[in-house]
């Protein structure tokens, strides 16, 4: 027991060391996470969910219930 805190530090230390010597190669961080390109598909999907629901989007004029107006 313990050893999965132990790793976690431990690949912790080492990704610091392989990115952060100055030269760090951003496009393979990203593959080795997993992380997708936001350039791509996501920016369409989102921009279909905005004009889906710009009809119950406020225009901020009106008061909250906290007192606030949106702005």
């Amino acid at each position: 027991m313990g050893r999965g805190r132990a790793k976690a530090k431990q690949v912790k230390v080492a990704r610091q060391l392989k990115y952060n010597g100055g030269n760090t190669d951003l496009d393979r961080l990203k593959s080795e996470l997993g992380v997708s390109d936001p350039a791509g598909d996501d920016y369409d999907a989102y921009d279909e969910l905005a004009e889906k629901y710009a009809d119950y989007a406020d225009d901020g004029a009106e008061d909250r219930k906290d007192g606030t107006t949106g702005r």
